[in-house]
């Protein structure tokens, strides 16, 4: 199935940090997609800002690099590659002083969507937004993109609002998490809201528990200084998944347009309810032959930063109450994957004798690797021998359905910076989103710094430290194996 592709607006992209690691392996190869997939407009331009002092041709020139490294099959369309490096500018930049914006200022177009992308560290958002506006390259039309962390806590977060607000509306503030921008999140609210079949069994009458994993077989050597700061909570929970759980939790917007879907992800996280310190687990991953441990990647010997978080959440609502969510994420766990289950109820009543009252099904939406949605159904086993029931997958997987190889589905990155353009911020985080998501996190942290507790220790190329098996066990359930 080849995937109808509606061009956007022409557009002047500036990618401040247009050097940096994020452009080159994701941002550049991204819009190299879209521009072969016929979404870019001939006239749209690119324009990469940083502080390396360089011209057109060497940015140029990198970029082609980048996507020889980072590119898929795509990038053996040189052809095509000539005619999207064409499109490619450069400008060297000072982002706390006055060097360059004068020539950025000349270059950009008053005819054409104005997109600025801060991928850049948040210190510097302030600055990039100040002289935008002083030098008048930024106006009531323009959008900037800036990338988490989105603070790290509720005052940085009110702080760092505040601005971004002193220069750009909120609808001019797009808060980017790649993890909305994947296929299968989207595809949960068409299931969820497109569908007869399960919406009427999303409630507490019918779920008995919904589990939501992102497991990394990843450490974090390389980023450790800045791991070390921040955490799974802060790195992943706070945001990725508080999205996700936002998104299965939510109640039906009356439209599918920004603010409609964003208000009711608030009142979702405005639900959750306080965690007992006996509902998180925290962990870090130990050595393992020449493996490091966590200590040691973070250069750190007594660090209580955790890797891996488990916890039991629960939603004080009249469609969940009574619903555990289960949450957990981690680095250097047994496979790379990130799931969400709806775990359904048991029969109230079942025909069938032996073990069958254990049959249940289970929607599973994977959002990596190999994307896809699965329900699972019993059904009889073949042959003869009597009623034996066993559970198979209903599986639709988007590489198999929507295009060999999955080459017509477009990147997380691609989609969102083209929903930038379209000025569609239905993706992307609200700055009362972020700070209501802190609100809730905030004394999560506070309470085991208070505490001085210390991670569990589990083993690298496991499933996490024991004590998260027993979150589950004590409520008489059990997480799902982590596949890959």
């Amino acid at each position: 199935m080849v995937s109808r592709v509606i061009p956007v607006d022409t557009f002047d992209l500036v990618i401040f940090g247009g050097t940096g690691d994020l452009a080159r392996r994701k941002i550049l190869p991204g819009l190299f997609r879209r521009f072969l997939s016929g979404q870019m407009t001939a006239e749209s331009r690119i324009i990469g800002a940083a502080r390396s002092d360089m011209d057109d041709g060497g940015y140029r020139q990198m970029i082609r690099e980048a996507i020889a490294e980072f590119g898929g099959a795509e990038k053996s369309d040189t052809t095509g590659l000539d005619a999207f490096i064409d499109r490619l500018h450069y400008v060297p930049i000072d982002a706390t002083g006055d060097g360059g914006w004068k020539a950025l200022s000349d270059l950009m177009r008053a005819d054409v969507v104005r997109a600025f992308y801060f991928s850049v560290a948040p210190s510097l958002f302030g600055a990039l937004a100040e002289r935008l506006h002083l030098h008048g390259i930024a106006d009531a039309h323009s959008r900037i993109v800036v990338e988490k962390p989105f603070g790290r806590d509720l005052a940085s977060a009110r702080a760092l609002n505040e601005t971004l607000a002193a220069y750009f509306k909120e609808g001019q503030i797009y808060r980017i998490d790649h993890y909305l921008g994947k296929e299968t999140v989207q595809n949960l609210m068409a299931v969820r809201f497109g569908n007869v079949l399960f919406e009427p069994l999303w409630n507490n009458h019918y779920v008995d528990h919904i589990q939501i994993t992102v497991a990394e077989t990843v450490g974090v050597g390389g980023r450790g200084s800045y791991y070390d700061k921040s955490g799974a909570m802060r790195d992943m929970v706070q945001n990725h998944l508080m999205q996700l759980l936002c998104l299965i939790a939510m109640e039906p917007p009356s439209r599918f347009e920004a603010d409609a879907v964003r208000d009711e992800k608030l009142k979702v996280i405005r639900a959750l309810q306080p965690i007992a310190a006996h509902h998180i687990v925290r962990g870090q991953y130990d050595a393992e032959g020449d493996d490091p441990s966590y200590r040691a990647d973070a250069e750190n010997p007594r660090s209580f930063t955790e890797s891996f978080i488990a916890m039991k959440c629960e939603i004080a609502n009249w469609r969940w109450a009574g619903v555990p969510f289960y949450l957990r994420t981690g680095k250097k766990m047994k496979a790379r994957s990130s799931e969400i289950a709806v775990v359904f109820q048991d029969l109230g009543h079942t025909i069938f004798e032996g073990d069958v009252a254990r049959h249940r099904n289970i929607l599973s939406i994977r959002l990596q690797p190999n994307e896809g949605i699965d329900l699972q159904v019993t059904i009889k086993e073949p042959g003869p021998g009597g009623m034996r029931l066993v559970d198979v997958p209903l599986d639709l997987t988007f590489a198999d359905a929507l295009g060999e190889d999955g080459e017509d589905v477009p990147d997380a990155y691609e989609r969102l910076i083209m929903d930038v353009i379209r000025g569609n911020q239905t993706l992307f985080m609200r700055g009362d989103e972020v700070e209501a998501a802190w609100s809730w996190t905030d004394p999560l942290i506070e309470g085991w710094e208070a505490r001085s507790d210390v991670p569990k220790l589990y083993e690298p190329g496991s499933s996490g430290p024991e004590d998260a098996l027993m979150l589950m066990h004590r409520d008489g359930r059990r997480w799902r194996e982590i596949k890959a």
